[in-house]
């Protein structure tokens, strides 16, 4: 027996009818993430700045995180990233790329060395260069297109191509507004925010699947039924599933959030926004777009025969 119900098992919203307004709404938002990105740019991390990478044990037990933090930010040395891996005494140091070359990159391991003296042990200290960070980011471009192929190829295998085309789409979608979320607030993008966009696409996947499922269930079973109702019918069915999916993981991604911390900030602020979009699309984007790419299903009928059909499809077998 479920005792959580948001949604009765028989709603008829009819989702259908907005579709109009949510590509418009989602094509002006997309525009908007493209004109914010190349007028205000994102805010880059290390991994594609380049910098210093600095790796410390403490010798006198545990690492005060927000210790070394305020040390190192009373050197004004820019964005500094400090995070606990390992042992709970090891440390790594994140320190953006100075203006002014390779003697800027060695001064500022002076003066983190100056500033802790023999408190630490300096086990590691790299410098990453704009060329490896321009790797980096290729690297992650690649990997998303990569996704976005590989999941083309495994829907038009699970289903058809038009199915196949409106995953991609949907997807792309969240890809986009999710690239124009860290445009708009300025939360740094780094290797992880990648992670996140990763993460993000599996998840609008898996919920457009579940949709596509149910459309392909019916449309087996209805032959007949005007392809508008139909989706409307498919989608009511699994409201409750996606909505329960959806506050799930908003509760966890809202703890990590707000007690993860600044090493994982930009991963969780983007997964929220991302499930958030990602429950959008597969609603108001995945499921319409057949209605474009399958025509032919979506031909008039008379009003009581849609009526009849949808009376019929909401039946319980």
């Amino acid at each position: 027996m479920r005792l959580l119900r948001l949604f009765p098992d028989d709603t008829k919203i009819p989702f259908m009818k907005w579709r109009k307004w949510s590509f418009l709404f989602s094509g002006i938002a997309s525009v908007l993430c493209f004109v914010v990105l190349y007028t205000h740019g994102m805010n880059t991390g290390i991994d594609f700045q380049g910098g210093t990478l600095m790796e410390i044990q403490t010798k006198s037990g545990p690492a005060d995180l927000e210790g070394i933090r305020h040390t190192l930010d009373g050197l004004k040395l820019g964005e500094v990233q400090v995070q606990s891996f390992g042992a709970d005494n090891d440390v790594l140091i994140r320190i953006v790329r100075q203006n002014g070359g390779d003697e800027a990159q060695t001064a500022v391991v002076d003066k983190v060395q100056a500033a802790f003296g023999d408190s630490v042990d300096y086990r590691r200290t790299e410098v990453v260069g704009p060329r490896v960070s321009g790797e980096l980011a290729q690297n992650g471009i690649l990997g998303i297109i990569s996704a976005l192929g590989l999941i083309m190829v495994y829907v038009w295998f699970r289903f058809e191509w038009q199915y196949s085309l409106g995953a991609v789409i949907a997807t792309l979608h969240d890809v986009v507004l999710t690239i124009g979320f860290f445009a708009v607030s300025q939360v740094e993008f780094n290797l992880s925010s990648i992670a996140a966009i990763l993460t993000i696409v599996g998840y609008s996947l898996n919920d457009t699947v579940v949709v596509y499922d149910r459309i392909r269930e019916m449309r087996r079973k209805y032959k007949r039924l005007n392809l508008v109702v139909l989706l409307d019918l498919a989608i009511n069915q699994t409201l409750t599933r996606t909505t329960n999916t959806a506050l799930t993981t908003l509760i966890a991604l809202s703890a990590l959030v707000i007690f993860g911390g600044e090493v994982i900030r930009s991963f969780t602020a983007s997964m929220l926004f991302g499930v958030v979009i990602g429950t959008y699309s597969s609603i108001f984007i995945a499921a319409p777009v057949l209605i474009f790419l399958d025509p032919q299903l979506a031909g008039d009928k008379s009003a009581k025969k849609v009526e009849d059909d949808s009376e019929e499809a909401a039946e319980p077998a």
